[in-house]
């Protein structure tokens, strides 16, 4: 392993370019500023409660009483003894948030490039072009931390993959598991899961190759070195998988327990999401032109405020003050008109990049070509959705875990991956000496006319091909007039003719840029540097109009993104333990968790009995599970829109003693006899749980009580006095993976009652009733990684220890 500083330096060069580039695009951080992530805001929100105890105690609680009426924080940034791999990511991670990820970004696809044999100004050029691709920029924008994190990590997995394939076997191991191992710990199964399918696809081209070249033992040696990797990088992730795992069944992502919905039909989706849900964000067929022009179906739901616009216009001649038109412009964020709900952007790979992709279609040969062609299309068809349902639903319905995950759309991260990949490789075969002059001026002529030929058809033909309507314009020319959404219709389509413009001139420029190197006026290097200008002049030129210093606000706002109101003062006043509900946040908002216990929160997997007693009552105005989760406070706001506080004089406490019991054979009757049930006086249970009670009828006494004496999210403690064994319902999640149960000390079964709470019986006299959150996921699982990291550092040191070796031999023969 002999390095010299002529090999080393160009890649340190680049590495600092990278570093620049990213504290560049996010210079604020070098102020001291965070950037204000909607996203991160709401996971605050969540976990603050967490994270005061991690502060308070040293200790992590695993549990959080702050969302959902409670749940694991397993997804909720949970940390685990012996996650070595996190500490490894977070030495990578060295730049403030969030350069670091732009930094992530430029890194793992410039490894990528250099594992697929390009030199390092290629992979330089193709760093930034995907690092600056405006849907990587967007979601960090918005606050999609882990997806970005994720996908930050997948060309470094692409790596280690590839070099086992080259028979690298050692160091294809190591840098697999290793990368592996970073993937998994960004958290994001969404991405993971959409990697794997690029990975089979990959897989798949190997193997045809593998055959055609009669080298199937090969193939088969490095998909079993490539298991072992994947095995031993899961493991160093043993804890967060097994408890993500876990809590997955008891999520809305498990298999429900009911059988029927709350308008009394049959559920259709006891195996995964309902597919409304999952293709809710489905990329439109012809939208995904937005690839290649930015603006073409108006770019986001809240495009930058434009002094020149139609709809500027419109606003002045209506008589809004000058002072207030940028805010109200933004407000209303009528720009895009595709047929998405909504988006924070485009998803714009970049002019140049599409037209080096299309001249790669013709210059680059064999499996590179068709995996990474394969991997764009699988993804591009797949995050149509329900504009293309019969492919989609073929994939719901019998492709393991794909009906776990929605938003489709984004799936084209494979998309945003493998394009620059075949894109740089197009420029890197037209400007190398392999191919014919006239084969090369047949691509470029052909590249020319797909991609310049299709601008100039959008551009001439725009009226005809395009009809510049929104899915909710009716709703403003019925509230607004016509002339409303005329003005921005107007706006609309200038966008898409501006951005059509400047894809034509860049189109034509880069195909003239390799005109002029065909005919030997300019030469390699002044290619790929002017390539690289124009890529990141066009690319952050998008990006910004979405993330900008418009971001960044103070870091004491950003770490404190809630206030307290006079309501939120008012019930915190009250320090016994309750849960509120604030109508204006409803059940998809975190702003409430950030001051109290509550029954909303903002997490993609929410507790499934929770939404099932959300859905069956609550959403019908029927406040049983208000009730029964002791929500003591509902903040409402009145006509003038002023907040007020309204207790909930129904809220059955912490913990009472019922004087019946209901056993129903499933969880459909269980969830139903709650309608008519007096919850304070009669419990329902399933069945199952039969044999935990030991009568059904306890007569009332006066003088009974429970009540809860201390409470921390792990750890709940009870004083109990009656006299005979009654059956206590205790307002909490009953969640069996990890609750332990003690009497006075000694561990005793507790059961699911009322289809969400906790129920025990409880004997005569006087006693101490705790529950304490030991979850043994987290013990197994710790054990699990430190063993697994051991192995890991033991690999890493077996293979420096042959590198140098081996590096040695080789000096030797050189010097015999």
């Amino acid at each position: 392993m002999n390095f010299s500083f002529k090999k080393i330096g160009p890649h340190l060069a680049v590495v600092l370019v990278f570093i620049v580039s990213a504290l560049l695009y996010f210079s604020p951080v070098l102020s001291g500023k965070k950037m204000f992530q909607s996203d991160i805001q709401q996971y605050r929100g969540m976990a603050r409660e967490q994270m005061d105890f991690r502060e308070q105690t040293g200790e992590e609680p695993y549990w959080t009483d702050a969302a959902f009426g409670g749940m694991p924080t397993y997804q909720l940034g949970a940390k685990y003894p012996f996650n070595w791999v996190k500490s490894l990511d977070l030495g990578i991670r060295f730049l403030p948030r969030p350069a670091d990820y732009l930094f992530l970004y430029f890194i793992g696809f410039y490894i990528l490039l250099l594992v697929l044999k390009l030199d390092w100004r290629y992979a330089g050029l193709g760093a930034l072009a995907f690092g600056f691709s405006s849907y990587l920029i967007i979601i960090i924008g918005v606050g999609h931390n882990a997806k970005a994190h994720a996908i930050a990590y997948m060309p470094l997995v692409l790596s280690g993959i590839i070099l086992t394939f080259r028979k690298k076997y050692i160091w294809g191991f190591v840098l697999t598991t290793v990368a592996m191992a970073l993937e998994i710990v960004a958290n994001h199964v969404q991405m993971t899961y959409y990697l794997m399918l690029l990975v089979l696809v990959l897989g798949v081209a190997y193997l045809i190759d593998a055959f055609r070249k009669n080298e199937l033992p090969h193939f088969f040696k490095s998909v079993g070195v490539l298991v072992l990797a994947v095995g031993l990088a899961i493991g160093t992730n043993a804890a967060s998988l097994m408890a993500t795992s876990e809590y997955s069944s008891f999520s809305t992502r498990g298999k429900s327990e009911l059988t029927i919905s709350p308008d009394g039909n049959p559920k259709t989706d006891v195996g995964g999401l309902d597919k409304a849900y999952i293709n809710q964000y489905s990329y439109g067929i012809s939208e995904s032109l937005d690839l290649f022009i930015a603006g073409l179906y108006g770019g986001s739901n809240s495009e930058p405020y434009n002094k020149d616009s139609a709809f500027t216009e419109f606003l002045k001649k209506q008589g809004v003050p000058a002072a207030q038109v940028p805010s109200i412009f933004e407000q209303f964020g009528l720009y895009y008109w595709g047929s998405q709900p909504g988006v924070s952007g485009p998803a714009y790979l970049g002019a140049v990049i599409v037209f080096l992709f299309v001249l790669g279609l013709f210059m680059v040969k064999g499996r590179l070509k068709w995996w990474l062609a394969g991997g764009s299309l699988l993804s591009l068809l797949l995050s149509f959705g329900g504009n293309l349902s019969w492919f989609t639903d073929l994939w719901i319905d019998y492709f393991p875990l794909y009906n776990k995950f929605r938003a489709v759309t984004s799936i084209q991260v494979i998309l945003e991956l493998c394009v620059p990949v075949l894109a740089v490789f197009g420029l890197y075969k037209m400007l190398q000496t392999t191919d014919s002059k006239e084969h090369k001026l047949n691509a470029l002529k052909w590249t020319t006319v797909i991609t310049g030929g299709l601008s100039l058809i959008i551009l001439l033909f725009k009226g005809s091909l395009f009809s510049f309507s929104g899915g909710n314009d009716a709703f403003y020319i019925q509230n607004y007039g016509m002339e409303f959404i005329n003005a921005v219709k107007e706006d609309r389509k200038a966008l898409l003719v501006s951005d059509t413009i400047k894809t034509l001139v860049l189109v034509l420029i880069a195909a003239g840029l390799i005109w002029f190197y065909l005919k030997k006026k300019v030469s390699e290097t002044q290619v790929i540097l002017v390539m690289a200008i124009l890529i990141v002049f066009d690319l952050v030129q998008v990006d910004r109009r979405y993330v900008n210093t418009e971001n960044f606000m103070a870091a004491r706002i950003v770490e404190k993104p809630f206030q307290a109101t006079q309501a939120d003062q008012q019930i915190l006043k009250d320090t016994t333990r309750y849960r509120v509900y604030e109508q204006n946040v409803g059940l998809n908002g975190a702003r409430t968790s950030y001051f109290h216990n509550s029954i909303g929160g903002y997490h993609g997997a929410k507790p499934a009995r929770l939404q099932d007693l959300v859905e069956f009552y609550l959403y019908n105005g029927n406040i049983k599970p208000l009730n029964l989760l002791n929500v003591k406070y509902i903040i409402t706001k009145n006509e003038e829109g002023a907040e007020q506080v309204q207790i909930n004089p129904q809220a059955n406490g912490n913990a009472w003693f019922v004087q019946n019991v209901k056993i129903v054979p499933d969880a459909d009757t269980e969830i139903l006899s709650l309608d008519s049930l007096n919850t304070k006086q009669t419990a329902v249970v399933q069945e199952q749980f039969a044999n935990e009670i030991s009568g059904k009828m306890f007569p009332q006494d006066s003088t009974a009580s429970i009540s809860l004496v201390e409470h921390q999210p792990n750890h709940l403690k009870y004083q109990s006095n009656s006299d005979m064994e009654r059956l206590a319902v205790f307002s909490e999640v009953y969640y069996p993976n990890g609750w332990n149960a003690y009497i006075d000390g000694n561990e005793v079964n507790h059961f699911k009652t009322d289809y969400i709470l906790r129920g025990m019986m409880v004997p005569a006299g006087n006693h101490t009733i705790e529950f304490k959150f030991e979850p043994q996921v987290v013990k197994t699982g710790s054990k699990i990684s430190l063993a697994s990291n051991i192995l890991l550092v033991l690999v890493i040191m077996g293979a420096v220890f042959l590198g140098i070796k081996r590096s040695k031999k080789d000096s030797e023969t050189v010097s015999q």
